[in-house]
């Protein structure tokens, strides 16, 4: 018998739940999987192991940072096996971002057409194309024009953005002199920067954005950015 999507996704809750919880000796509050078409993204709530909050309460950020980004190179395969064994689903592309003052993360697959998760996406939500003129202006900022800008609403809290063709040269120069991590520190700091101090996306949803995480694929010039929201009543 097929599992349905319900059974799958409080599969990976509890999987991903257990390996957090495995790695960081503290799991998570919550981990909320939404999916559809050939998108997950799974929302970590309420993370934070005691080393880290020693060093967070030092201000040592960046030491967070790195030994987090070290630590998922080992995870990453682990959790897209899990995800094919349970959804039929193959991850071609894994994004990743943490809020560490919120205590929040996201982990964002992309995976083939060939998956049990038929749950339909909404494109043409309210306030979309308003939304792809903000992170096109937000891009030009910190980077350069999209190439494309696609979106979806995964359900009523999950937005997914992505862009394509966003790096200029002087990046691309980094990222071939082995400077991936550092630029992936920097381009975190000024990005969400700019997306947090961004006022417009609430107006725009007419809903209250509770996170915002980006992450970016170096070898395929590629972005991915998911806004979690709260519906204003």
């Amino acid at each position: 018998m097929e599992k349905n999507t319900l059974q799958q996704t409080a599969e990976l809750s509890s999987y991903i739940s257990k390996i957090l919880r495995d790695n960081f000796g503290k799991g998570p509050e919550s981990v909320y999987v939404s999916c559809g078409y050939t998108f997950i993204t799974i929302y970590i709530r309420h993370l934070e192991s005691p080393t880290e909050k020693v060093l967070m309460n030092q201000k040592q950020e960046e030491i967070v940072q790195r030994t987090r980004d070290m630590l998922m190179q080992t995870l990453i395969p682990e959790i897209k096996a899990y995800i094919k064994m349970v959804t039929g689903m193959e991850v071609r592309e894994f994004y990743y971002d943490w809020d560490l003052h919120n205590k929040s993360a996201i982990f964002t697959g992309i995976g083939t057409d060939s998956t049990s998760l038929e749950k339909a996406v909404v494109e043409n939500y309210s306030g979309r194309e308003e939304i792809h003129k903000e992170i096109i202006n937000l891009s030009r900022e910190s980077e350069k024009r999209p190439e494309e800008v696609y979106s979806c609403q995964l359900n009523q809290r999950t937005l997914l953005v992505v862009r394509n063709g966003i790096l200029v040269s002087i990046e691309k120069q980094l990222i071939r002199q082995g400077m991936r991590e550092e630029l992936k520190l920097a381009k975190r700091v000024l990005e969400k920067g700019l997306l947090h101090n961004n006022n417009h996306f609430e107006r725009i949803l007419n809903m209250k954005v509770l996170d915002i995480f980006v992450d970016w694929d170096f070898d395929l010039d590629k972005s991915v950015i998911v806004y979690i929201t709260n519906p204003i009543h």
